[in-house]
């Protein structure tokens, strides 16, 4: 037997706190914001700006060394430094477009910003990784709420730009520098890993649909005080009750754990010994993650072999409930390295860069796009897309985790859906019609949140939770080497050398991005390509994990 060392808590606590560090976790999104003074109190052009704007999404995206963390140290260790990369990048990013430092170099700022957004990938990983494995058998569902709330938060942040800030990009960065941290240091406590969710809870279905139904609530909320405050002049009476509101709506998630206190339901003693072997020791019912088959599965998922006796594990090995080595197979738990020889790897690696890849092209350059076509304010415009990248990553999840279990369709079919939609949005961006730029935003907005939501569960569900934070931030590399190439490099050219032939710094008219939008639709097209050979290769991977409608763990490999 051996006794799962576990907190006692349920894993609701850590998901309720999960939702604001996931707001604090999207700093990222904000770069539209204040990249324009940027460009004006500092002098850059667009192709500098771009590649500033390459600098956020690779400090937001490389995850290599949290993904390590996760692994190694506990998760208020590694929010911990997610905190400091804000405080320190955003500070320096304050101090020069403040003025209060004069003429920082142009290489200085690059690595502040990479710096910066790096908090997101150390804040973002760990209450990922950490959410996951407390809610094992619900991670489409799961990681579809966690970076819903992420892509919410370009609109809390706008929110709070607009209607208490006033518009103020110094005071926006300064916010960042000291908010984030303050928030990390109240949250870390709270995000901790606790006893795994059993998924066979009577209430944990509709406590789910609580979660999504508050953060639609919220998504909407923000979505109609934004448009209301560029139609209509608000008070400071009105804008901060809205604020007032909108914290009270981000609070919600935390009246699960609450309920639960106030209400509780029939549950096992904290730390009563589960046997692995032999499943619960007082229920006939037989917990999925706890079946002989695959009680080596999720020893293996959680602890490292030195977490269990020498002798306890030989008695394992030759009763058969954990076999000895050999290389896993797809569902199983995968190192890195074995993971990143296998084909189902770069396939999903690659479709995930060309969906994200293009989209972040539109998102970085988003204020440029609408000045180009004769929109002023991008803030309309962000939170547009911020909304709509919500629904995508909340909808996919999901979305995709019912016709998974009802029809074990795999995940990455609506990656190739999405694509499809981006190759016509991309199309009409191209177009330049009259009022077509809101239908174009809002609708890439949601297949560029599809790509998020889609590719973090079928990572877990191909290689497995064990290695799942290095496994899953090396995927995530796909966003910055999209903007790199699509944004720094494409977009950026273009728009410089149409502003050249108009004699100015400012291009407009629909030529600045016309070209670049067509090639986004052919890069958009060849990723709807490679998810349909995914979707052919791992259908009978889902086949075997989703076989009966409920998650199955496969067996272990011996790891």
């Amino acid at each position: 037997m051996v006794v799962l060392k576990e907190g006692s808590r349920p894993p609701w606590v850590g998901l309720g706190a999960a939702v604001w560090m996931q707001i604090a976790s999207g700093n990222a999104y904000t770069f539209p914001l204040y990249s324009p003074s940027l460009k004006s109190v500092l002098g850059f052009n667009q192709q500098q700006l771009t590649i500033l704007g390459v600098a956020n999404d690779i400090g937001e995206n490389v995850g290599i060394l949290p993904g390590i963390a996760c692994n190694k140290f506990p998760p208020w260790a590694v929010l911990l430094v997610g905190a400091f990369a804000s405080f320190l990048g955003y500070g320096v990013l304050w101090l020069a477009v403040s003025k209060t430092v004069q003429s920082l170099p142009y290489w200085v700022l690059w690595f502040a910003l990479c710096i910066a957004t790096n908090s997101s990938a150390w804040l973002g990983t760990a209450i990922l990784v950490t959410n996951m494995r407390n809610f094992p058998l619900s991670r489409g569902t799961v990681s579809g709420i966690l970076k819903g709330y992420a892509g919410l938060s370009a609109a809390v942040f706008t929110e709070v730009y607009s209607m208490v800030l006033n518009g103020s990009a110094s005071s926006l960065l300064l916010l960042l520098a000291l908010g984030i941290p303050t928030i990390c240091l109240v949250m870390m406590y709270f995000i901790r890993r606790c006893t795994p969710a059993s998924g066979e809870e009577s209430a944990e279905h509709c406590h789910f649909l609580f979660t999504q139904g508050a953060s639609l609530c919220l998504a909407v909320f923000l979505l109609t005080t934004t448009v209301l405050k560029d139609l209509v002049p608000l008070g400071k009476t009105i804008s901060y009750t809205f604020i007032a509101i909108m914290v009270i709506l981000l609070m919600a998630p935390l009246a699960i754990p609450l309920k639960m206190t106030l209400f509780p339901a029939n549950r096992k003693k904290p730390g009563q010994p589960i046997d692995l072997i032999s499943g619960d020791s007082d229920s006939n019912q037989t917990d999925p993650l706890l079946t002989p088959s695959s009680s080596a599965t999720f020893l293996g998922s959680f602890y490292e072999p030195e977490d269990i006796s020498e002798v306890d594990l030989l008695l394992a090995v030759g009763e058969g409930a954990v076999k000895k080595k050999r290389k896993p197979r797809r569902g199983e738990d995968f190192k890195f390295r074995e993971a990143i020889v296998k084909a189902d790897f770069w396939l999903l690696w690659f479709v995930y860069f060309l969906g994200v890849g293009s989209g972040v092209t539109v998102l970085n350059n988003l204020a440029q796009i609408g000045v180009s076509l004769g929109v002023d304010n991008a803030t309309t415009l962000l939170s547009l897309f911020s909304f709509c990248n919500f629904l995508g990553r909340l909808g996919s999840g999901a979305v995709s985790e019912h016709f998974v279990r009802s029809k074990t369709i795999p995940r990455t079919f609506w990656m190739g859906i999405t694509q499809i939609i981006m190759v016509l949005t991309f199309l009409l961006y191209a177009s330049a019609l009259s009022g077509t730029l809101y239908a174009a935003t809002a609708l890439l907005g949601i297949c560029y949140g599809v790509q998020f939501g889609i590719m973090i569960p079928t990572a877990s569900e191909l290689f497995g939770l064990k290695h799942f934070g290095i496994i899953y931030n090396i995927m995530a590399l796909g966003n910055p080497a999209g903007a790199l190439l699509f944004s720094g490099w494409l977009a950026g050219q273009i728009y410089d050398a149409e502003a050249a032939k108009q004699l100015t710094s400012t291009c407009m008219g629909p030529s600045c991005f016309r070209l670049t939008f067509l090639v986004l639709a052919g890069i958009c097209g060849l990723g709807t390509l490679l998810s349909i050979i995914l979707t052919i290769r791992i259908r009978p991977v889902y086949q075997m994990l989703y076989a009966g409608g409920s998650f199955r763990l496969p067996q272990s490999s011996g790891h």
